[in-house]
């Protein structure tokens, strides 16, 4: 039976931030959304956590790669060799990291970050540098604390990257990637959308745990997105934690990629996913 909770952990440190003149705000957005949470009064829990080592990027990269852009001497996601961006990265991997272990006794906790499911094994792209999803099903499931783990990724993008490294590590028996973004591309599929989450969604008991990416690109405005309208992306929100609650089924969750303008139109979204988060896991 899950505990009751009074407050949704948040894993979040200044440490994960960082300014980039990419077009993508992932690297500074979840200071905006973390504020917007509070303003409208949404019950969190922040926690500090400890970044991922070395070690443990090089769970899902090859060690070269992790080495090259910590250092500062190969491209990240942004497609540059920032000290900056180098810095944070330890920070959001681990931020997803300490979600997933806190969801299993918790049964929910977020991340704040994104950049994870376009990064290869020994590359980077689409603003993703280290597979914070692979890493940390790696982890988990190393240290026998799961046996098989989703990784929901509701992002409008395909995850390439996420499927290249199960692909390379031979771990797909553990771990599986429902990565929205192969499937459905434009709004007229949005109904094929929702009912192929409810069906994914029902199958939540059969694994240990849930890595939930909730991206808010998938909306029909966004300039690199569009299929859901922002009541469809409630009740995708709905769905999915309706359905680990009612399986009790860990869910950890992170922000992923959106891309209107302005950003608060972005942080609205991102309110809305919490808000539906709140509803299932802390019933009245």
């Amino acid at each position: 039976m899950r505990p009751i909770l009074q407050s949704i952990p948040v894993f979040y440190l200044e440490h994960l931030l960082a300014e980039t003149s990419s077009f993508s705000p992932s690297a500074s957005k979840p200071r905006h959304v973390l504020a917007a949470w509070r303003q409208a009064g949404l019950p969190i829990a922040v926690h500090p956590f400890a970044p991922a080592s070395e070690l443990d990027l090089c769970l899902a990269h090859d060690p070269v790669y992790v080495r090259g852009v910590l250092d500062g001497t190969l491209p990240n996601g942004f497609g540059d060799t920032s000290r900056e961006v180098a810095r944070s990265l330890p920070f959001t991997t681990g931020a997803m990291m300490a979600a997933a272990r806190s969801s299993l006794v918790t049964g929910c906790a977020c991340a704040p970050v994104s950049g994870f499911h376009h990064a290869h094994y020994d590359s980077a792209g689409g603003y993703c540098t280290f597979n914070g999803l692979v890493i940390t099903a790696q982890k988990l499931l190393a240290e026998g604390a799961v046996q098989r783990v989703l990784i929901l990724d509701c992002d409008m993008h395909y995850g390439d990257g996420t499927d290249q490294i199960l692909e390379r590590l031979a771990v797909r028996e553990s771990v599986t990637n429902a990565t929205f973004g192969r499937w459905f591309h434009q709004p007229s599929q949005a109904t094929a959308y929702l009912e192929r989450l409810r069906e994914t969604a029902a199958r939540f008991d059969s694994f240990d745990l849930v890595l939930y990416q909730a991206g808010v690109d998938v909306h029909v405005d966004d300039p690199l997105g569009g299929v859901l309208t922002t009541e469809q992306m409630i009740e995708r929100d709905h769905i999915v934690f309706a359905a680990a609650r009612a399986s009790e089924t860990p869910i950890a969750w992170n922000l992923a990629g959106g891309y209107q303008e302005p950003l608060a139109k972005v942080v609205e979204l991102h309110v809305n996913t919490l808000r539906e988060c709140v509803r299932a896991s802390m019933p009245k």
